[in-house]
């Protein structure tokens, strides 16, 4: 497993940077350039090339790249303009929300979409079933920002039970950190349950259809014939096999997450990285745009990796040599 995990490692390395000359060329065919909003309409030639030779824009866009990508190595991922420090700094401050929203929307996902997945499997075309059928349908079909309006309008407006926008109450003045989080924990209710309804409704569906493959085996009908008790069929038998697929989903949609939150940030007014993704596309702020989705492609591959990982840990049958 050590000698697999270095491997895989290592080639993550040549993927990654593919990843990035990919994203860095079409970030140079985009209309526009980084300094457009910092021009003046008066300014002669001279001085926008003056401009673009002060920023770097000067020289061809390969020699930028390799110049960006070694930069990178060092831990140097370029200079927001608009924000006036470095990117790295800028996405250690707006990270914070995010990465919370993330978790906490995945953790609904996990411990609502996978129950029911597997009761969804066992109790095949009950009324529940059904029930939750149609549940996995619309939480898959419904857009983010239709579902986000509407709860805004019906809870955060007409009702008011919860915030219309933000992550803490601007007139909150406490020290008491259970105060501090329940705030927040209100604060971040109606976003999480937007993110987390279409994470819901896949790993339901997941998890159904990988339990019915499982169950209708000839090895959970002995262990039924051996007496064993239902529960024990399900979840030890039935469900240890088919959580791999599932482990397949929850590898890759930790990356989805985040880049869904753009979205789910904008409509509520969260200080994250999708606030100011959107920010940073309306203003051609390409060094922070480019920062944030390596950072996206950098937890896409290290996703892969540990879904690999939990195989091994979920099915002993499977060895990396």
């Amino acid at each position: 497993m050590k000698n697999y995990i270095i491997r895989r490692i290592l080639q993550m390395i040549p993927v990654f940077i593919g990843i990035l000359f990919i994203l860095f060329f079409i970030l140079e065919q985009a209309p526009g350039t980084p300094v457009s909003n910092m021009m003046d309409p008066k300014m002669t030639p001279e001085q926008k090339a003056e401009l673009a030779e002060k920023l770097g824009l000067n020289t061809p866009w390969y020699e930028r790249f390799v110049n960006w990508i070694g930069e990178a190595m060092k831990g140097n991922l370029g200079y927001s303009i608009k924000h006036k420090k470095p990117v790295l700094e800028v996405i250690g401050d707006y990270i914070g929300p995010t990465l919370l929203l993330s978790l906490v929307s995945l953790g609904i996902s996990v411990l609502i979409g996978i129950p029911a997945g597997v009761i969804s499997a066992t109790k095949q075309y009950s009324l529940i079933d059904n029930f939750l059928t149609i549940f996995s349908f619309i939480g898959i079909s419904i857009p983010a920002f239709f579902f986000g309006l509407l709860l805004l309008k019906n809870f955060a407006v007409d009702i008011q039970i919860f915030p219309l926008f933000g992550l803490r109450d601007p007139l909150l003045n406490s020290d008491n950190m259970f105060v501090l989080a329940k705030d927040i924990a209100w604060h971040l209710f109606l976003p999480s349950i937007v993110l987390g309804l279409q994470s819901t409704a896949s790993f339901m569906r997941y998890t159904r259809s990988s339990m019915l493959e499982v169950i209708k085996q000839d090895y959970i009908r002995t262990a039924r014939a051996k007496g064993l008790k239902e529960k024990t069929v399900i979840y030890r038998h039935a469900f240890r096999n088919a959580v791999i697929p599932i482990i397949t989903l929850l590898g890759f949609w930790i990356p989805l997450l985040l880049s869904g939150a753009v979205t789910t940030e904008t409509i509520f007014g969260l200080p994250g990285l999708g606030k100011i993704s959107v920010e940073a596309t309306l203003t051609r702020n390409y060094p922070l745009i480019l920062g944030i989705n390596s950072i996206l492609a950098m937890l896409t591959l290290i996703g892969a990796l540990v879904a690999d990982i939990l195989y091994a840990i979920a099915d002993p049958r499977i060895r990396y040599d």
